[in-house]
């Protein structure tokens, strides 16, 4: 028996499956092994069905997005803020497309739209709980795996849940604004993404701010998109959700199959600049 687990084991790490051994070696692992082709495709593996979220749980309700499956055990969770003075429809999008890759995704409303970062940072910490605690797909969500994403105001919300909350997985702000730019505590693994032609949080005094900030020894990265302006995020868009989509996997489902999306860096038409540590660890 001993021989034959061994044999396994040896199989799967020289032929790159995803059958047995691997499962047991990251428990987290969903879905079948990544191409750039699935990275790039409107939708990913899994089947994705949503419910609404209502308000009055700290946050302005929203809508739930999540795999169909349970077959494959519980999927990390992701809140999704939009920014200012923007409904939950503006970051809609991202709920069919990050749940088709496994994930359990709150698309969220705000209190207000008024709302500035610093609420948002609350609001998002409380969708995550929502989800976790109190939703109708509670137990399809591993609440040890959460992370946050977020668009302008949002996306400065983001970073700042993350530095409030160390126990997040992940951050991904997108084209984030905030007044507060010293993100040199924060712990949680961050991918920011900035727009070339950024009139409202322009790249130099926000994204890259943000990105030069966080300390050297965090697994970080930075994306500038070409050509891009602030509300890029708003829509559909490829380069946004492959990026976004390989950092989510890669640490909150700690699946190094995605490390080859972020290392060596990322270089394409598509992206005006790109740096990064490459995953640590």
């Amino acid at each position: 028996m001993v021989a034959a687990i061994a044999a396994l084991l040896l199989s799967a790490l020289v032929s790159g499956t995803t059958g047995p051994a691997q499962a047991l070696a990251n428990p987290y692992q969903r879905g079948p092994a990544p191409t750039a082709a699935s990275l790039e495709s409107a939708t990913g593996p899994f089947e994705v069905a949503s419910t609404k979220a209502p308000s009055g749980h700290g946050f302005g309700g929203g809508t739930i997005w999540y795999p169909t499956t349970t077959a494959e055990g519980r999927f990390g969770v992701v809140a999704v803020s939009p920014g200012f003075l923007s409904p939950e429809y503006t970051i809609r999008w991202y709920g069919p497309r990050l749940a088709s890759h496994g994930f359990v995704v709150i698309t969220m409303a705000t209190k207000t739209v008024w709302d500035q970062p610093g609420s948002r940072a609350t609001q998002l910490l409380n969708a995550l709980t929502y989800v976790t605690d109190k939703s109708t797909v509670r137990d399809r969500v591993d609440p040890e795996r959460r992370a946050v994403m977020g668009h302008s105001m949002g996306g400065g919300g983001t970073l700042l849940a993350a530095r409030r909350d160390p126990s997040l997985e992940a951050a991904v702000p997108l084209t984030g604004w905030s007044m507060d730019t010293d993100f040199s505590s924060l712990q949680v693994p961050a991918m920011v993404i900035s727009a070339e032609d950024d009139g409202i949080a322009p790249d130099y005094s926000h994204s890259r701010s943000f990105y030069e900030s966080m300390p050297e020894s965090l697994d970080k990265a930075y994306l500038l998109v070409a050509g891009a302006s602030h509300f890029a995020p708003n829509s559909p868009n490829t380069t946004i959700a492959k990026h976004a989509v390989a950092w989510l996997k890669r640490f909150v489902d700690d699946d190094t199959r995605y490390d080859q999306f972020l290392c060596p860096l990322p270089s394409a038409p598509e992206i005006a600049e790109y740096q990064g540590t490459c995953p640590l660890g």
